[in-house]
């Protein structure tokens, strides 16, 4: 059947004294919880809003999020959870596109909805919830959820390709594009992260970056299927994180690189505090092998790291791997495939270079009202990822590049991950993202975006000559390095390249 919506009443009827859900100083259980979301559920009901319409978030992480979310599920509506580092513009297309009908905010973000909320003709003035008003203009959500029933609302069909979210993809390298996922979709990630992560009745999950990134279902999923406590902070914070974990005996997380550096990097970093930890992962973007070996060293046979595409395709690699694949990421999941493909669609020999393709349950059907682009990149059920990597005799995945971030330096390709390796080697290096800018003589060069662990400790010239030194071919060799204090970064915590790549290019538009 495949309907989410049958997870939180089953645990409010089997485990209703299980502690559900922790943020910040709140706790509830799942028979509270469930209250919550039925209060939501019989409020949305009441407004009119029926299976399949589009209800967009734009929130901090909140217990509101999750309550919506949980609400979708056993009402059939459709969540669309936005980054509330969307401003004017986006903010417009992205409600627009997502054909929304409702709108959940904050305080803090309404000023920036009132900018575009006259250029909204699908949405009501009366759809505007607000979490912590009042607020003129808005309707305030506790008038409206917290005089509704607690008791289950009207049953709804729901089928497994009915559809459960849009999220909107980070627009790292582009605009950001509506993927949809079903009900099916999931309960994949229930099942097949649950048993790949190790997840148990008695773990306990948490997730630290933000809600509406896809990465948090992937531990969000598996508590709510197992009914597992699932632990979530307003912020990411490096030191009361390691203090969270040691406190509330946390078993299972993801990070992306950038919280794992950052961990690292802590004041109160001892891996004796991590002792309960028995899953940690990284996703989102690659984890250099400097990092990646640290935290295998700091917390043995309990590093994890994830290659995939919100889309739905993606590798691990796990623990027992890692001793002899530390540097590629993994294979597919069961019931997935993976193949590497030339630009004329043939199959890459292992070790040979080309787009990495893959399939399984947990793809999307498509992205939303863009049947072309959809088309492009599933063709025949594979998803094209337009990521470069290639596989060794074991079928054992190795990342090489996004396509769009590769530099063509005198024609030949110049791929920044290794040269970003190289430079997290220095020991004044916490962060580098390395991309091409223009040159006259070769088209493009490489230059390197460093955040310096102390700011004192070396300076550009001599970091630029230490890595040159280092790179085995020529024309990898960095033109430049510049120190920056934080990168672009979207909500999930990736950095943005083409940020920091865009003031470089538009000057060498202009001249």
């Amino acid at each position: 059947m495949n309907n989410l919506g049958t997870l939180l009443p089953r645990h409010t009827l089997y485990r209703p004294d299980q502690l559900a859900i922790v943020f910040e100083d709140t706790r509830l259980t799942f028979r509270q919880f469930g209250e919550r979301v039925n209060q939501l559920s019989n409020a949305l009901q009441s407004l009119g809003v029926r299976k399949g319409d589009k209800i967009a978030t734009v929130l901090p992480n909140c217990l509101e999020q999750l309550d919506v979310y949980w609400a979708a599920a056993q009402t059939g509506t459709v969540v669309v959870p936005l980054s509330p580092l969307l401003r004017r513009g986006g903010l417009k297309r992205l409600l627009d596109d997502s054909d929304s009908v409702l709108v959940v905010t904050d305080r803090a973000f309404t000023p920036y909805l009132n900018e575009v909320r006259g250029d909204l003709p699908k949405l009501h003035p009366d759809r505007f919830l607000v979490i912590d008003g009042p607020v003129d203009g808005y309707v305030t959500y506790q008038d409206i959820v917290g005089n509704s029933s607690t008791s289950p609302p009207q049953p709804v069909e729901i089928k497994g390709d009915d559809p459960y979210n849009i999220i909107y993809s980070s627009g790292t390298t582009g605009l950001p594009k509506g993927i949809v996922h079903t009900h099916r979709i999931r309960s994949a990630y229930c099942t097949n992260f649950g048993l790949r992560c190790r997840f148990t009745t008695e773990s306990v999950g948490a997730h630290t970056g933000s809600l509406v990134f896809n990465g948090a279902f992937l531990t969000l999923m598996p508590c709510m299927y197992l009914g597992i406590p699932f632990i979530f902070t307003q912020q990411f914070d490096a030191s009361k994180l390691i203090e969270l974990i040691e406190v509330e005996k946390i078993t299972h997380m993801w990070m992306v690189p950038s919280q794992v550096v950052a961990m690292l990097d802590a004041p109160n970093f001892d891996p004796t505090r991590l002792q309960s930890l028995e899953m940690l992962g990284s996703l989102g973007a690659p984890l250099l092998m400097e990092h990646k070996q640290a935290i295998a060293n700091a917390l043995p046979n309990r590093f994890y790291e994830l290659y995939g595409l919100t889309e739905g395709f993606m590798t691990i690699l796990e623990p027992s791997d890692f001793a002899k694949k530390s540097e590629s990421v993994g294979c597919p999941d069961a019931l997935s495939e993976m193949r590497i493909e030339r630009s004329d669609g043939s199959i890459c020999d292992h070790y040979e270079v080309g787009q990495i393709v893959g399939r399984g349950p947990t793809t999307m059907p498509g992205y939303y009202k863009c049947p072309d682009l959809t088309k492009e990149t599933l063709r025949d059920g594979w998803l094209h990822s337009g990521d470069l990597g290639y596989v060794d005799e074991d079928g054992f995945l190795y990342l090489v590049d996004r396509e769009k971030d590769l530099i063509i330096s005198g024609g030949i390709n110049v791929y920044p991950r290794d040269i970003e390796e190289i430079i997290a080697r220095h020991p004044a290096v916490r962060e580098v993202a390395v991309f091409g800018i223009p040159d006259e003589q070769w088209g493009e060069t490489p230059l390197a975006a460093v955040i310096l662990r102390e700011l004192d400790h070396v300076s550009e010239a001599k970091l630029r000559q230490w890595t040159n030194e280092r790179l085995e071919a020529r024309y990898q060799k960095i033109s430049s390095v510049v120190f920056m204090e934080d990168f672009p970064r979207n909500s999930a915590g990736k950095t943005l390249k083409r940020k920091l790549r865009e003031p470089y290019w538009k000057k060498h538009n202009t001249q």
